[in-house]
């Protein structure tokens, strides 16, 4: 059999770890084992490209920045640097930028912030993963800077709250939708605004177009949420979240940790954040927020319940060796780390982005969870991906990987329907964009319909939309196609 040069390298690098056992045990079976020839392969050897989701990026990479050139390793893993050298507003961020990209696009992110409903917060080293020569396509720049040449205008059923959050919470910063489960939202702030946020109506501060609803951290509101969730004996699962649990200072992680591991009926705690994938320098320099965040993993052990961190990562640029040794760090302290990604459009939108993050994150111990479809949220219809599209991105994914590592694609229902398989709708229509979903454990009464953005629909849908006289008629033949026009439609 004749091998390429790459199948060659990569043998030689599979006949290093044949040699590991001598390194390691003296046994006879390993000794044996070690002098084994190996057998031929009965699949291809991969390519080095294939197993690239190995590759970390080390070394000063933020030097590339004129205003990070001088910065040393040590002052740019201080959590209280990158905080310092956040950037907050949009003059800020035009200083920031000058002669590192073209004025065009500087004159495009001022434009694109007058119209958002998120704040803009970028710390130094989402700021140092931009490729600033491409910003228009870079991935990460997508997440977090709007731009006004891109913006599409938003789907007439876009909404700010487009999971009725609100209309589930019994009191302010709690969300109690399903069964056994609720949300506490501590407070309303994130190391990051990501502009697809599900909860702008709250998230930040207010906006031009946005007046928000707010999640301060007033111990008043937290005691009347720890009340309520006292009171439900159904409830066993609560995801801390907010804003942005990386923003909770250490003992008000002890202090929301231990209240609710000391009510007799919580099983399971899950502290949510975007902070690993914008700040995971926190995790090895913040001693103190890791401490307590570790600490309640193990107080939740020892009684026999179980605390964990979510995380959000959507691409696999925002992943360095930093990254790797923060998620290290929480393994070997016992800390199961899960993900939950955004399908967003020109992030992850493509089976090879999608497969590649979900390796990378399995390879350094996080657990692929969820991959959302995007929420329909005002301001993010450029953002956006169709049910088909991701359908079909979730078939390929399915099978790259061991099957606990491979997340659950899901749409989050418009109107408080709750995650549901994107595959598990009752009726899609890919011309008009209109799927319609029931969710029986969350109310057997009600429909929920997502909308796909009007841009991926064909010219007949698209033409359909621009039509406001039938966009009723749309909703409603979805309905009657369904075979569920006896139900209530949520929103």
């Amino acid at each position: 059999m004749n091998y390429s040069t790459d199948e060659i390298s990569l043998m030689k690098e599979a006949s290093k770890v044949a040699d590991l056992p001598n390194k390691i045990s003296n046994t006879d079976s390993m000794e044996a084992l070690a002098e084994m020839e190996i057998p031929d392969p009965n699949k291809q050897m991969v390519s080095a490209r294939d197993i690239n989701h190995r590759k970390f990026q080390g070394g000063a990479f933020w030097q590339h920045i004129p205003a990070f050139k001088d910065v040393t390793e040590e002052e740019f893993l201080d959590t209280k640097w990158q905080n310092k050298n956040t950037i907050h507003k949009i003059g800020k961020l035009q200083e920031f930028l000058i002669g590192l990209t073209s004025e065009e696009f500087i004159k495009d992110a001022v434009k694109g912030m007058d119209e958002a409903p998120m704040n803009l917060r970028l710390s130094p080293y989402i700021l140092s993963r931009i490729d600033w020569n491409d910003p228009y396509n870079d991935p990460l720049r997508i997440q977090f800077i709007p731009l006004g040449a891109s913006r599409e205008p938003d789907h007439p059923r876009l909404t700010l709250d487009s999971l009725s959050e609100q209309d589930d919470s019994p009191v302010s910063g709690l969300v109690h939708r399903y069964f056994d489960k609720a949300l506490f939202l501590p407070l309303d702030v994130c190391p990051v605004y990501c502009r697809f946020c599900t909860r702008s109506y709250a998230i930040g501060s207010d906006t031009d177009s946005v007046e928000k609803v707010s999640f301060k951290p007033v111990p008043d509101n937290w005691n009347k949420a720890f009340a309520y969730i006292a009171s439900r004996p159904e409830i066993e699962d609560i995801v801390v979240s907010g804003g942005d649990a990386y923003m909770l200072v250490p003992n008000r992680i002890r202090q929301i940790g231990e209240m609710l591991l000391n009510i007799p009926h919580i099983r399971r705690i899950r502290f949510a954040t975007k902070g690993p994938a914008v700040m995971p320098m926190k995790i090895l320099t913040d001693t103190e927020w890791t401490e307590a965040l570790i600490d309640m993993v193990d107080l939740g052990r020892s009684m026999g319940k179980e605390v964990v961190l979510h995380t959000h990562f959507n691409s696999a640029n925002e992943i360095t060796n930093i990254t790797k040794d923060a998620m290290d760090l929480l393994f070997k302290r016992g800390v199961t780390v899960r993900n939950q990604s955004v399908m967003i459009r020109g992030v992850n939108d493509t089976a090879e982005e999608m497969i590649h993050l979900v390796r990378k994150l399995s390879y350094m111990n996080v657990q692929p969870y969820y991959v959302y479809q995007h929420d329909m949220v005002k301001g993010t219809e450029e953002m956006r991906t169709s049910v088909a599209q991701t359908q079909e991105i979730e078939r390929s994914v399915r099978g790259v990987t061991a099957g606990f590592n491979t997340p659950l694609f899901v749409t989050d229902a418009p109107g408080g329907g709750g995650k549901r398989d994107v595959h598990s709708y009752d009726y899609y229509d890919k011309v008009t964009g209109i799927s319609v979903y029931r969710s029986p454990s969350v109310d057997e009464d009600k429909l929920y319909l997502y909308f796909d953005p009007i841009s991926s629909l064909p010219i007949e849908g698209q033409k359909m939309w621009e039509d406001e006289s039938v966009h009723e008629d749309l909703i409603q033949n979805a309905i009657k196609a369904s075979g569920f026009a006896h139900l209530t439609m949520a929103v």
